[in-house]
């Protein structure tokens, strides 16, 4: 199946390694050209040369206020066009209620919540018909996760957020999609799995509760996503797509 990415262009944020990095490696295998970011400016940089002549990066912070323009810009620069956009940051603090500080809320806001909005109002500014943005979320849109309150309190907003971009946007011939990652095999789960006294037992358990009975690994992330952002899924907006083996327990 011909995705139809070939030559286009999409800007990537949060790609130098993760989930973001999964999109953008398969956004590339397929043929699009990308401009990826993160805020390690060496990362950032040795991510987009992995990637090699059809990906630069540009060191930004989605919580900048000035991101969204710079981003675009480069893509016109680089690639000379601008065909859509995944927004992925970095998972904010772990914690319970009695653990996160106002600071950690506020900063989570800027760059998790905040940034993103920013973004894609940019993009829906500069995008044409065909044109699409792209949400990496969470589960925990649908099903708070034990430990994680300040990604359950901001990632179900902004799916709110693009599913009224998503009525917004139609007219013009804008998609608005979203991502819903559950175990995905990342430094970030092994993390919040190395939070636990036994690491090893958590993921079993964890495991147990999928029905595939495994983790997915990254580049079957990325391959959903790819999906998503070309033109071979041009009748599909507004959704939120679970990347989850089956954990959500509803529709």
């Amino acid at each position: 199946m011909d995705l139809g990415l070939k030559d286009r262009v999409y800007v990537v944020t949060g790609a130098t390694r993760g989930l973001g990095n999964a999109a953008a490696r398969e956004l590339v295998a397929d043929g699009a050209k990308v401009v990826l970011t993160g805020r390690d400016e060496k990362r950032t940089a040795d991510a987009a040369a992995e990637l090699g002549p059809n990906a630069v990066g540009v060191a930004v912070d989605n919580a900048d206020a000035d991101a969204p323009t710079r981003l675009i810009a480069a893509a016109r620069e680089a690639f000379g066009g601008f065909d859509g956009i995944l927004v992925s940051v970095g998972g904010p603090p772990a914690g319970f209620l009695a653990d996160n500080t106002d600071d950690q809320w506020q900063a989570a806001f800027e760059s998790v919540f905040l940034g993103a909005v920013r973004l894609a109002r940019a993009a829906a500014a500069e995008l044409d018909e065909g044109g699409v943005i792209g949400f990496v979320l969470s589960a925990s849109v649908h099903e708070p996760i034990g430990g994680l309150t300040i990604s359950n309190g901001l990632r179900p907003g902004l799916a709110g957020f693009a599913k009224s971009l998503a009525d917004e946007l139609g007219p013009r011939g804008i998609r608005v999609v979203g991502l819903l990652p559950a175990r995905i095999d990342t430094d970030r789960v092994k993390e919040l799995d190395g939070m636990s006294a036994d690491p090893e037992a958590t993921r079993a358990a964890h495991e147990a509760r999928i029905p595939l009975r495994r983790y997915g690994a990254p580049e079957e992330f990325g391959r959903a996503a790819a999906f998503f952002l070309s033109p071979a899924a041009s009748y599909l907006t507004g959704i939120m797509l679970p990347v989850d083996g089956g954990s959500r327990h509803g529709f």
